[in-house]
């Protein structure tokens, strides 16, 4: 009886892990296959975040990321179509095929890596303190105790909260410089931008973001200046829905072609008019 018992267990035991294998072989491949049969690649970004990726005066997208996400499509023989859900979605992850790649200069932090892989850094920015023309404030000190802003699930968030861990080779070692005594989260870093433009305190005293946004926000207008050196540097990468590891591999090796032919550089000087496709 004792027997019998055990060699059901251990006949269940083997369909079990059969089972296992073919639902795994079965979802391999998955997504890359839905991109190349459906002859379309759907890339998740932002629609209000110039320079990286914007709505142009055509009513097209435009910018950095969405320049290299065509990229990306043309190197994959497939057209490509842009969705912008918001950025806590998108990080989020179990995308379920709604869309099948994030090109939106996203930071690979421990959370994010739980559910989304990385294949690919194309790029690294600095993360900088920004004040309003009027404020007094020199250095991240004047701003302890402030209200400060970022956008929602950013890193930039993160940093405020002393609760950022980049996941990635190559990103230098940081230090909390600022503890605000309350932080502004908006859905897009452009929703803080323009509360900081109302003026010195009227919403918020200053606000963390990407040196390219920054700039690109100041070159547009923006009464803003930068305080002090980059709070951080953040490792820039290509995210995709965790599961499917013919993309990943599909992905790294086009953006590896990309930085070797120098594609990448010279977008990044198209945009930013500063290579920063190296490690900073």
């Amino acid at each position: 009886m004792k027997k019998s018992i055990k060699k059901h267990i251990s006949l269940l035991s083997v369909t079990a892990i059969i089972s296992l294998f073919v639902s795994l072989s079965a979802s391999a491949g998955e997504s890359l296959d839905r991109i190349m049969s459906n002859n379309l690649l759907k890339v998740a970004t932002s629609a209000s975040w110039a320079p990286q990726s914007f709505i142009n005066d055509d009513n097209v997208m435009d910018g950095f990321d969405v320049n290299v996400a065509q990229e990306i499509a043309k190197r994959l023989g497939v057209d490509i179509e842009f969705v912008t859900p918001d950025w806590a979605v998108i990080t989020a992850g179990r995308w379920n095929g709604r869309w099948d790649m994030s090109v939106g200069s996203m930071t690979p932090t421990g959370d994010r890596a739980k559910v989304l892989s990385f294949p690919a850094i194309y790029y690294y920015t600095p993360a900088v303190l920004v004040v309003h023309n009027d404020s007094k404030a020199q250095s991240a000190a004047d701003l302890n105790d402030k209200k400060l802003g970022a956008g929602s699930s950013s890193t930039f968030e993160l940093y405020l909260q002393h609760d950022l861990t980049i996941d990635a080779v190559g990103a230098p070692a940081f230090t909390y410089d600022i503890t605000p005594a309350s932080i502004l989260s908006l859905p897009t870093s452009q929703a803080v931008m323009d509360d900081l433009r109302l003026g010195d305190g009227v919403r918020v005293d200053g606000l963390v973001d990407a040196l390219p946004a920054v700039n690109g926000a100041i070159e547009s207008g923006y009464p803003f200046r930068v305080i002090g050196e980059p709070l951080f540097y953040e490792p820039l990468a290509i995210a995709v829905d965790k599961g499917d590891a013919e993309l990943d591999a599909k992905i790294a090796s086009i953006v590896a072609e990309m930085k070797a032919e120098g594609v990448l550089s010279e977008l990044s000087k198209k945009w930013y008019g500063i290579d920063y496709t190296a490690t900073q």
